[in-house]
Parts: C-alpha cells; structure tokens; sequence
C-alpha cells in the first residue's frame, strides 16, 4: 500500500510540475516572439536542451542522481528522432495554418493509441476512448478556427505526428526495458537532440522567418527572457520524461490539451487574448474528457491492482495447501516439484505502456 501511495503521490507531483512548468514556458516565450520579435524557435529550443544537459552534468557531479549507461545506438536513435520531430513540428507550423496545426497535435492522441495497438497489443477500453473522443472535439472547438490546406504543409504534419508518436512510445518503453530513470535517459539523449536542433536551427528558422538568428539585436530584456525560457526548460524537460515514464504517453499527450486549455485562459487573463464563447465552450467540454479519463485510468488501475493482489492471494493460499516439500517418495527419487524452476519472462512485458 505504501510503495502504491508513493508511486501515486509521485506520478501527481510528475503532472503538476509538468503542467506549471509548461504554461510558464509558454507565457515566456509568447512574450519573447509576439512582443520582442525572438522568432526563431528552433534554435532556442536547442539552447534549452544544451541548458537542460549541462543542469543535469551538474547534477550527476554532485551525486543526485546516478549515471547508468545503456545500449548506445538506442540513446542516439532516440536522441536524434525526438530533434527530427521538434524540427517537424515547427515546420509544420511553418506551411499550415495555426488551425491545420492544431489539428495535427490532435491528431497524436488517436495516432499513438493506434500504434499502441498495433505493435505493443495495447487494449483501450471503449470508456477511455470515448473520454479521448470529449476531450479531442473540445479541444478542437476551442482551437481550429481556419483549415487551409496545402501539400507539402500536409506532409510535414504527417511526418510530424508519426515521429512525435514514435518519439514519445520509445520514452516509455526505454524507461522500463532497461530499467533506467527519467534522468538517466533525458541525460543520455539530451547531447543528440540538441546537436541535432543546434545544426539544423539556424537554417529552419531562417528558412521560416527570412532572418538570421546570429544577426538578431539581442538587447538585454531579449537576453533575459532567453535565459528565463532556458531555466524553465530544465523543468519542462525533466517532468516530459517524468510523466510519459510513470504514465503513458497518451496520458502525456491530454495532459499537453490541458496545458492548452490554461494557455488560452491565462492568454485572456494576462495578455488580453481575444476570447470567444466557443472557446468557452472547447474547454469546457476538453475538461468534460479530461475528467473522464482521469476516472476512466483511475477505476481501470485499481481494478487492475485488486485482480493482480487477488491473484497472488490464491496463489499464496495454494502454496500452502500444497506440501512444503514433496522431495522423497518411496524410492527416495526428487520429484519436479521439487526443482526449482528458472523464471521465465516474457519479451514483451516490459515494452507494456
């Protein structure tokens, strides 16, 4: 009960901190692009991860936390996908409409839930998918406003959303196939995808904005919302892996739309954003879904964790009705139940979400 009382109190902390660290970034760099004319979001996203690694060197040498390496070729797979589908991401941007967009991080709950089910034999209970169903039409209500549509933005969101899938499955189940943390890996990967932002970003960002991101006029209000947005960041990046580690990504990711939600309040409470009845009415409904699925995950691992005690209670029971030792027969000869018998474990319970 105790260790399941602080895995609880663990994942909440998890959540908090990813949800008041995220909105924080955002209002940071909203300010940052929209009032001081900073648009060049790739490249500051890769000064965040080069910030994020050199917080967490500082951590290890001070012994928070233990350095566990693992198979090489997956922390740089894993490394460079997750800086291919940022740089997606913002290109995606880039060739769409702000409402195409929208609708292309809509599309990464059912996209990841698919593959889910396809490659990792996820079951999803009609409940949790109708929760999902809420909480995407109220999102979406509060969100899309313009769908114009053009090829080539439509096939950078394609691969934008199958990369973040993929991206975001691999954070979980490299957590639990190797048994490392979410520092450990977030510590490990963080030097690729930052070289794979720092190279790129200069040349997307100049690709998307005509401008150079090294001939900017960094003024010292500039210089101190970057480093802001890079502290921040630290946060934002420790509680990703945090959460996806100790949920799931789909989690993650209605987490990510209640981020969206307080954006859009917080955006008309502090910075006077235009606000509508039909945003009212998407993040009342996005809300509806949230708490749905709240429920829906909560009643499901309880019932879970009560069949799994359940089972280990007969088993117990069983063994104890069951001779301790039944070692000599009459000729004096072990029987198998005797024998200890090697676990045996299956390959694909660890890549369960």
């Amino acid at each position: 009960m105790s260790e399941n009382k602080g895995f609880e109190l663990g994942t909440i902390g998890a959540l908090s901190l990813s949800v008041v660290s995220s909105v924080s970034i955002v209002i940071c760099n909203k300010a940052l692009i929209s009032s001081l004319g900073f648009t060049f979001a790739t490249t500051l996203t890769s000064w965040h991860l080069l910030v994020t690694f050199c917080s967490l060197h500082v951590a290890l040498w001070m012994k928070l936390f233990e350095h566990k390496p693992f198979d090489a070729k997956a922390v740089m797979g894993f490394g460079i996908l997750n800086g291919i589908s940022i740089g997606l991401l913002n290109l995606s941007l880039g060739f769409n409409s702000v409402g195409f967009y929208q609708m292309t991080k809509l599309a990464i709950i059912p996209c990841t839930v698919l593959l889910e089910t396809l490659f990792f034999r996820k079951k999803f209970s009609r409940s949790i998918q109708l929760a999902l169903s809420i909480l995407l039409m109220g999102v979406g209500i509060a969100t899309v406003t313009d769908l114009q549509l053009n090829a080539l933005g439509s096939i950078l969101s394609v691969l934008a959303v199958i990369t973040t899938c993929i991206a975001q499955i691999m954070t979980n189940t490299i957590q639990k196939k190797f048994k490392v943390s979410s520092t450990q890996l977030l510590y490990q990967s963080c030097p690729y995808q930052a070289l794979t932002l720092f190279i790129s970003g200069p040349f997307l960002d100049w690709f998307l904005t005509s401008q150079n991101v090294f001939a900017f006029k960094y003024t010292p209000q500039v210089l101190v919302f970057i480093v802001l947005s890079c502290l921040i960041s630290v946060s934002v990046n420790f509680s990703t892996f945090l959460v996806i580690g100790k949920t799931s990504p789909v989690t993650y990711q209605v987490l990510g739309h209640l981020k969206t939600c307080l954006v859009l309040a917080f955006g008309y409470v502090l910075l006077h954003d235009p606000f509508s009845w039909r945003n009212i009415l998407g993040i009342l409904i996005a809300l509806v879904g949230m708490v749905l699925y709240s429920y829906y995950c909560t009643r499901e691992g309880q019932q879970k964790t009560s069949e799994a005690s359940a089972q280990s209670s007969l088993q117990a029971k069983e063994g104890e009705a069951d001779p301790l030792i039944n070692i000599e027969n009459e000729t004096g000869i072990l029987t198998d139940a005797a024998v200890p018998k090697a676990p045996v474990w299956s390959s694909n319970k660890d890549l369960h979400a």
